[in-house]
């Protein structure tokens, strides 16, 4: 019988529990009391004054007054009519909970949660409590910021290397501002900001000292007509227009054995940077003997690299029996300063011959230079009334010292091999010619 007058008054007290009103949850709030004392509400507008200027320094745009305080119900807020039971404190940041300011006490005292509340309020021991009174109740002034909207549920505790965040610090970090529910941050790309653009930099002109010197200073220096000469230069070197150049490239005696001899070999042309009339002539012979070779070439030049022309033209032999030539060929500088002219020749007779030439300049000092040069003629066939065998006719190579006194006038000193090759050494020997001769030359550089 005991037992049973037990279970009764058991479930007697568990049905008033239940049937209790919501207001007996808030037991000790009082409905008349103000919700923020006037030191509670200027640090809240201070703490709002200081999250607006971060937001600011974000590039997010907060409107001037918006931590004003909004205007206050003239009711405070009934908290009976709140149902804590449907609250999701499991996905809050303990870090954005206000602990400091009550105890455990003081946020549940007097307070009667439901059932379906009491496994809730266990996982919300040691955090202190929620402070329900400080939290702002009325719906924010217009241009105030929302951050009820903001995605802090995905926010950490405490990251690894982040220093802890104090009562009321929000770790924007982590923030996903771009589903805030703010009107003026919707659409907003943050990823097209640049802060630091150029694009704000006045254009100021240049300072008066810029310009204070004088517009022809090297007069003073030089004088008026050694720069009107230079200024003459400058536009004669590049305006692109006509220009003329000769250049005498090798004038030298030869000393041999037997009868000593002697060579030219000049060159020039006539035009412009691309376009070009190219005239050529060289020879040599015996002192005291006719002139053993001897031709000149006119040639139409036109520029096809930075460094380097195709030519074609005639080429005229003045000794022995008259040819008259038509030419082809290439002439320029190739990588390490190689100077080639190399030209085929098709005769009026049919024969087929060509020559290519080499130099290089390897400057020993300023004014020293030494240039070593090679010289290589071939055929396609014998022509006997030259003395011409086919295939490798003949083969030339020299070294020359030479000393610019100025760059256009260098006299110099040096060697040369000719070696007559194959049938064009039968040819040669027949006429009582040595296929082989050794030259010591002396000779004279200049161009102009």
């Amino acid at each position: 019988m005991k037992i049973v007058i037990s279970s009764l008054l058991a479930s007697v007290a568990a049905g008033s529990v239940l049937a209790s009103p919501a207001t007996a949850q808030h037991a000790g709030h009082s409905a008349a009391e103000p919700q923020q004392s006037a030191e509670a509400q200027a640090d809240v507008k201070t703490k709002c004054e200081e999250e607006a200027e971060r937001h600011r320094a974000m590039g997010h745009p907060v409107t001037e007054g918006a931590c004003e305080p909004a205007a206050q119900s003239e009711t405070a807020m009934d908290h009976s009519t709140m149902d804590h039971s449907t609250m999701d404190h499991s996905e809050m940041d303990q870090a954005t909970m206000n602990h400091g300011s009550m105890t455990e006490g003081d946020a549940h005292g007097g307070m009667t949660m439901p059932m379906e509340a009491a496994g809730q309020e266990s996982s919300l021991e040691g955090r202190g409590g929620m402070d329900h009174g400080s939290v702002q109740q009325d719906k924010p002034a217009e241009g105030a910021i929302e951050h009820s909207q903001m995605n802090h549920g995905e926010m950490g505790q405490a990251e690894a290397g982040n220093p802890p965040m104090g009562p009321g610090q929000i770790n924007h970090s982590q923030m996903n501002h771009g589903q805030t529910g703010s009107q003026d941050m919707q659409g907003m790309d943050h990823s097209a900001m640049q802060m630091g653009s150029d694009d704000h930099i006045p254009l100021l002109p240049p300072p008066p000292e810029a310009g204070s010197g004088a517009a022809r200073a090297a007069v003073a220096i030089w004088g008026e007509e050694a720069m009107n000469e230079a200024r003459r230069e400058l536009i004669r070197e590049t305006d692109g227009g006509m220009r003329f150049w000769f250049q005498g490239d090798r004038l030298e005696y030869r000393a041999r054995e037997g009868a000593d001899g002697y060579l030219w070999d000049i060159q020039g042309y006539y035009g412009g940077d691309i376009d070009k009339f190219w005239f050529k002539s060289e020879g040599e012979g015996s002192f005291g003997e006719p002139v053993e070779g001897a031709e000149v070439q006119a040639l139409w030049s036109r520029a096809i690299a930075p460094f380097f022309d195709f030519q074609a033209g005639v080429r005229q032999d003045l000794t022995g029996p008259e040819r008259t030539h038509a030419v082809i060929g290439i002439q320029g500088l190739m990588p390490y300063r190689f100077e080639v002219d190399a030209a085929a020749f098709v005769s009026t007779k049919g024969d087929v011959t060509a020559r290519i030439e080499g130099e290089l300049d390897q400057r020993i000092t300023q004014r020293l230079i030494l240039q070593p040069r090679a010289e290589i003629a071939l055929s396609a066939q014998d022509i006997p009334e030259l003395g011409i065998g086919a295939g490798l006719d003949r083969i030339e190579a020299g070294l020359r010292l030479r000393y610019e006194f100025a760059r256009e006038f260098a006299p110099y000193v040096g060697v040369s091999q000719e070696w007559r090759i194959g049938d064009s050494a039968d040819y040669a020997r027949a006429a009582g010619e040595d296929p082989s001769v050794t030259n010591y030359v002396v000779g004279v550089r200049f161009w102009f």
